[in-house]
């Protein structure tokens, strides 16, 4: 218990991450939590929902385990499992379970990736029963009132293979992210560099740019957290050309035809 209770330590936020609200959704998220209902979020990738939920776990003075799902993440994986340690069979909590365990916020980031079965763990616990069954020690867990369950995913890039079903969605209360506004946008991307607001401007304008290449063929434009890449080259000294050819061009394509575009909106603004 001991060494769980200092694992679940290390997740707890100190500090105030920064963070500007674009709408309501810290008083969807408080009031998620106060009525102990779980929390959707669903949004394009380096829009800000995982800067979103470490801001409301700080917030909320909870320890934050967070989990990015992948096509191999099993039920074990995130429960538990036992593993051989000096001879015998121990049982060591997965994120999930160390989170109910404990009343931490788990956070599972971009959900849809994880396997099927893997994500019916979670129904008992997104429901009024707030249980966690540990299969493989026949034990019951009941999350306390400190539990919160949160998930992710990214609309735009789901297949109808790898969408979240109604009797999972219809357990969960939603917020849906965008890019921030202009000047929303262009504050974090100066905050979070250092760079000059002219410069700050361009970058943003650069990433409204290549988000109208979807019909073209680009899945997502520039995120906010691609413009804070390349403002942190632009302020190490590097040409500005460069640093957006380097963080945003290479980074958003491999299409020869896209990539040509994006560096035509990169010369007309640097």
């Amino acid at each position: 218990m001991g060494k769980n209770i200092q694992r679940l330590e290390e997740h707890l936020i100190t500090e105030q991450p920064f963070y500007l609200p674009q709408g309501d959704e810290l008083i969807i998220g408080e009031s998620a939590y106060r009525f102990k209902i779980p929390l959707l979020l669903k949004g394009p990738t380096g829009c800000g929902k995982t800067r979103f939920m470490q801001h409301l776990a700080w917030k909320l003075k909870r320890p934050l385990v967070t989990v990015s799902c992948h096509d191999d993440l099993s039920t074990g994986d995130l429960v538990g499992r036992y593993l051989i340690k000096g001879g015998e069979a121990v049982w060591v909590d997965g994120p999930l379970t160390l989170a109910v365990r404990h009343g931490a916020i788990c956070y599972l980031d971009e959900v849809v990736e994880a396997r099927k079965d893997t994500t019916v763990v979670i129904h008992p616990l997104a429901d009024d029963r707030r249980e966690l069954p540990i299969e493989k020690r026949g034990e019951l867990l009941t999350a306390p009132p400190e539990f919160m369950l949160v998930i992710s995913y990214n609309p735009g890039y789901q297949s109808v293979l790898k969408d979240l079903k109604q009797s999972t969605r219809q357990r969960f209360i939603s917020i849906e992210f965008d890019y921030p506004e202009t000047g929303l946008e262009t504050d974090i991307v100066c905050h979070e560099s250092g760079i000059d607001r002219e410069t700050g401007v361009l970058l943003v304008r650069l990433a409204g740019m290549t988000r109208q290449l979807k019909d073209e063929g680009l899945p997502e434009g520039a995120s906010t957290r691609l413009l804070i890449h390349a403002a942190k080259l632009i302020g190490s000294g590097m040409e500005k050309r460069r640093a957006c050819r380097a963080a945003i061009t290479e980074t958003l394509t491999d299409e020869p035809e896209l990539r040509a575009a994006v560096s035509e909106m990169v010369h007309s603004l640097f």
